[in-house]
């Protein structure tokens, strides 16, 4: 008797499922054996000083989106920690309180890495400290300054910010500083230098001798053009992506991403987001945020923006993300709705970042970065410990492992490598 109809279409059915899960099971196979054999390294991730104590570390599992748990679980290397401060008045005072601010975040590294948990992590300064880390097993971290407002007037601090560890500055963040215009002129069409000031280009020049990369994610185009000009050694984008695909003034058009590339350097694709496509990014808040109020009144739960968090205190901090971790459980069902009718921005919509850029400038200039727990974190890395996700969308689409293997580090490093023999010329 022939098979009737119904009985082949379910076998046809049986079959295409049992390849398409064989198909999933070997992509997910290859790509953790991938992740497990290239460096992996973040060249963005903020930090709070109240995580950096005898009894809250980052050998625990903090609320903090990166801790070393985190990183072990998602395979992540190489985290930079990054000395942050925002910008204020350019006046003697303000100076003298970023430079406190800046050094209780250069403290508070150095305590995780040689007080708190020196077994599992160590700091590294150069490019080789980096694979003699990552061969010994331990993870590794290194130090970026985001904004050299802390640098005061005083050109002598490049060196001492040196000396504890920085390896690469930006000059600006989120309004003009001593040295630097910001991307923020571009809203009010405002701006104080023009550029750069003439001691951001005294700043550049010391920093291409001591060794210090220059970061560009977030000074204005035309102060960025004048780095690249200024500039003896490789530039990098700490943290940015690509504008013609999200149209935010904190990413790269294509003049910048070619600027980029005739220096040698590399753009470190951002998972912030609303500068991946603000849209999306806009469209999914507002839906989320309309819930979870919804049932925050229900609970007594209040939800604030992150604007809001970041103005607490670090106790008050925990405590509202205890209570906001709480409301996500209890708006769960209503949360997976939402993201049926209006998806979140996602590592798919990352990995086309990285797409365009390869496609621009090459597989040499692009790498990666999250800006985790400075407002980073998409659909599928939220942080740290869902970092292989990353390496299975690359392997997805295509990518090699010699290409993975760049994109998650190698164009780093390398960069970091010319900077290294740029300041050795300088020096003699």
């Amino acid at each position: 008797m022939n098979p009737t109809y119904p009985s082949i279409f379910f076998i046809i059915l049986i079959f295409t499922l049992s390849c398409t899960t064989q198909n999933k099971q070997n992509l997910s196979s290859e790509a953790a054996r991938i992740h497990s054999e290239v460096i992996t390294i973040d060249t963005h991730d903020d930090i709070n000083v109240g995580n950096f104590t005898d009894s809250i570390n980052y050998s625990q599992q903090t609320k903090s989106q990166v801790n070393l748990p985190n990183m072990n679980a998602g395979g992540l290397d190489v985290a930079w920690f990054i000395v942050y401060t925002g910008q204020a008045e350019l006046t003697l005072e303000g100076y003298q309180k970023a430079a406190e601010n800046a050094d209780a975040k250069f403290t508070a590294i150095h305590q995780l890495v040689n007080d708190f948990a020196p077994e599992q992590i160590e700091l590294a300064r150069t490019a080789e400290d980096v694979r003699r880390i990552w061969k010994s097993g331990k993870k590794v971290a290194m130090i970026g300054v985001e904004n050299a407002y802390p640098l005061g007037e005083d050109i002598e601090n490049v060196k001492r910010f040196y000396d504890r560890g920085a390896r690469y500055m930006s000059l600006a963040h989120n309004g003009h500083s001593q040295l630097s215009d910001s991307n923020t002129g571009e809203k009010d069409g405002i701006y104080l230098h023009n550029g750069l000031s003439e001691f951001g280009k005294q700043v550049i020049d010391q920093m291409n001798y001591h060794g210090i990369m220059v970061d560009i994610s977030h000074p204005s185009k035309e102060a960025i053009r004048q780095m690249a000009m200024q500039s003896k050694a490789p530039i990098i984008a700490s943290h940015s992506s690509a504008r013609a695909l999200c149209d935010h003034s904190r990413n790269l058009d294509d003049e910048q991403l070619q600027w980029v590339k005739e220096s040698g350097g590399v753009v470190q694709t951002v998972a912030f987001s609303s500068y991946l496509n603000t849209e999306k990014h806009n469209a999914y808040n507002a839906a989320k945020d309309s819930v979870l109020k919804v049932v925050g009144e229900k609970h007594g739960i209040e939800v604030l923006d992150k604007y809001q968090m970041r103005a607490l205190e670090f106790d008050a901090l925990q405590s509202y993300i205890e209570q906001r971790n709480e409301l996500l459980e209890l708006a769960a069902a209503e949360m997976e709705a939402v993201k049926q009718t209006h998806p979140p921005v996602s590592v798919s919509d990352f990995v086309d970042h990285i797409d365009y850029i390869k496609e621009k400038i090459g597989i040499d200039h692009v790498g990666i970065s999250s800006d985790f727990d400075g407002g980073g974190g998409i659909e599928g890395w939220q942080d740290a410990s869902e970092t292989l996700n990353v390496t299975k969308e690359l392997v997805k689409r295509g990518y090699t492992q010699e290409e993975i293997e760049k994109i998650w580090g190698g164009n780093l490093l390398r960069v970091m490598e010319q900077v290294e023999a740029v300041a050795k010329e300088l020096q003699k």
